[in-house]
């Protein structure tokens, strides 16, 4: 019996190994018009990265879809194999987490949304912190009286918890299974716990405004 030789896989077209280049070389994500603006003309680099995607299944690394942006990380399966370069010193207060969790699930959200569902007044420098992280960043304002500004979470944030959109977030029961929210059930209609209890909490102050570490806890 006979066996087909072994021949060398084609080589990829030369507009995917542009691409590929670019997407290794940069440090964000980067939109079908971010790689266009590069690319020499005739280029299409929407088809270059469906081929580059098909290139890199069951990979080690593999080409996702961040947002609008497109980026090379590890595959998800082999996360563990990182686990021994990751070193957390600190981690976000109790305040920082609550009003992110919200901004995730509740975007666009004001500053007032944000103290009702959370039934405590929220201080400047947590949304400050947030802002800084650049996990969080003020959108549009809305339509209404005093015109208030409203937050939105970021590709930066849907990069770091290797989420593709908003909509991969979760739900209630794996974030209470993973310590994150708290285990009674939510307050009605807000889809996240209240601090206060009744149907209108109380606002209660939050921590005051202070610095920025003061919005981490040690380990």
């Amino acid at each position: 019996m006979t066996t087909a030789p072994d021949f060398p896989p084609p080589p990829m077209p030369q507009q995917e190994r542009m691409v590929e280049a670019i997407l290794f070389a940069s440090a964000q994500p980067m939109t079908v018009r971010d790689l266009a603006a590069r690319l020499p003309y005739g280029c299409d680099p929407a088809e270059a990265l469906a081929g580059l995607r098909r290139a890199y299944q069951g990979r080690g690394v593999v080409l996702e879809r961040i947002g609008d942006g497109h980026a090379f990380r590890t595959a998800p399966d082999l996360s563990f194999l990182m686990q021994t370069e990751t070193v957390e010193s600190r981690r976000l207060s109790r305040a920082a987490v609550e009003t992110l969790a919200i901004i995730a699930y509740h975007q666009p959200v004001t500053r007032a949304e944000i103290e009702e569902i959370r039934g405590v007044a929220v201080s400047r420098g947590t949304l400050d912190q947030l802002i800084e992280m650049e996990w969080v960043r003020v959108g549009r304002r809305r339509m209404t009286p005093g015109r208030p500004a409203t937050y939105v979470v970021t590709e930066t944030f849907l990069d770091h918890f290797g989420l593709e959109s908003a909509r991969d977030l979760p739900g209630l029961a794996e974030l209470r299974a993973a310590g994150l929210l708290e285990s009674r059930p939510p307050a009605e209609g807000l889809g996240l716990p209240l601090a206060g209890t009744g149907d209108a909490p109380d606002i209660e102050e939050d921590e005051p405004d202070h610095p920025a570490e003061d919005l981490f806890e040690e380990e």
